[in-house]
């Protein structure tokens, strides 16, 4: 088994460096970091976490949690559509903290409606900290009360032992929709996810934002709701058709609704983009094998992730504030947009 010391050698750092490399110490650079856990991967190395506590007088587990409305979500339902997006963010999530020298507990057992047996569920495993995905605001309020070093991602939550990072939606949704503008789509139809959800929300606003600036009046009858997934954003599409043809875009709440409302575009007769231009949000990795290939908009969940994780064991550690950050995010333009068809008057 290797050592911490056969890891300084092969790194060319001494055994203090690579404890604060593992233990995120803002004094280690970021060659050097770098260094040090090139030498764990290539040794094998598996820091002792028991000892570590021991010597700190708290956990090195953090607890990982996604919630579905109001409930857990089991690890079992990570398949459905709704969830993609998350699958990525937990795959990052689990590098970044394992790199950091903890361990990462995922409660499968449902803890049901109560905010309170969830905490208490923490505390039971005496976590070090949490990263919350997708909380409802009952939740929000109860880890902030509980003072258990939390970072909530796409949720907004804020106090002396939680902060949050979340993509900057509004501003995403904003140039996905001045896109459009700019190639001459005014009738722009916007399929969103539930606008009760925090990201919804803002994309919504920002569609609503860029068709204000350009001076272009909004079109309630445009605005459809519907889940996350592919076969609500379907049927969702379905309606809109079945009631009007009059519009020449649509801005999607997500990737995966736009993989839906593309099928019943092309069960229709219609072509993208000839017929329609389509824009998703998110840039999960398959967009580029659609047909055609699908312009969205990339939420940099590397950054999001490593973010987040920095910030959660800096709270646990001492070493830093809770300070919540808004990552910038990218419009990707591909084939599923283009001009504003030629005998639209």
């Amino acid at each position: 088994m290797a050592t911490s010391e056969q890891v300084a050698q092969l790194a060319g750092v001494s055994r203090a460096t690579v404890s604060r490399a593992l233990n995120g110490s803002a004094r280690v650079s970021d060659e050097a970091r770098e260094r040090v856990h090139a030498a764990i991967a290539a040794l094998g190395y598996e820091p002792d976490v028991v000892a570590q506590s021991l010597v700190r007088q708290h956990s090195r587990v953090i607890a990982v949690s996604l919630f579905s409305e109001d409930n857990d979500l089991p690890l079992s339902h990570l398949g459905q559509t709704s969830q993609y997006f998350y699958l990525g963010v937990l795959q990052n999530i689990e590098r970044e903290v394992v790199a950091l020298g903890y361990d990462l507990l995922l409660p499968s057992r449902p803890h049901g409606n109560s905010p309170e047996n969830y905490i208490r569920s923490l505390q039971t495993r005496r976590v070090a900290g949490a990263i919350i995905l997708h909380a409802t605001d009952s939740r929000i309020q109860a880890l902030i009360h509980a003072a258990i070093p939390t970072v909530f991602i796409d949720r907004m939550g804020q106090g002396s032992y939680a902060t949050y990072v979340k993509s900057d939606n509004m501003d995403g949704a904003r140039r996905a929709t001045e896109h459009l503008l700019s190639l001459g789509h005014r009738r722009i139809a916007f399929l969103t996810g539930r606008t009760v959800d925090l990201a919804g929300m803002e994309r919504l606003l920002g569609c609503q934002q860029a068709l204000a600036y350009a001076g272009v009046a909004p079109d309630p009858g445009l605005v459809r709701q519907s889940g996350w997934n592919i076969d609500e954003a379907y049927e969702a599409a379905r309606v809109l058709l079945a009631e009007r043809r009059d519009f020449t875009a649509i801005v999607a709440g997500s990737d995966l609704m736009a993989m839906g409302i593309l099928r019943a575009l092309t069960e229709h007769g219609l072509r993208v983009p000839d017929d329609i231009s389509l824009v998703g949000f998110d840039d999960v990795e398959f967009c580029q094998y659609t047909i055609p290939p699908l312009t969205t908009v990339r939420q940099d969940s590397v950054a999001m992730v490593r973010t987040a994780v920095q910030r959660l064991i800096a709270m646990i550690e001492g070493t830093g504030e809770a300070s919540p950050l808004i990552i910038p995010t990218q419009l990707i333009v591909r084939k599923s947009t283009g001009p504003v068809p030629k005998d639209v008057h």
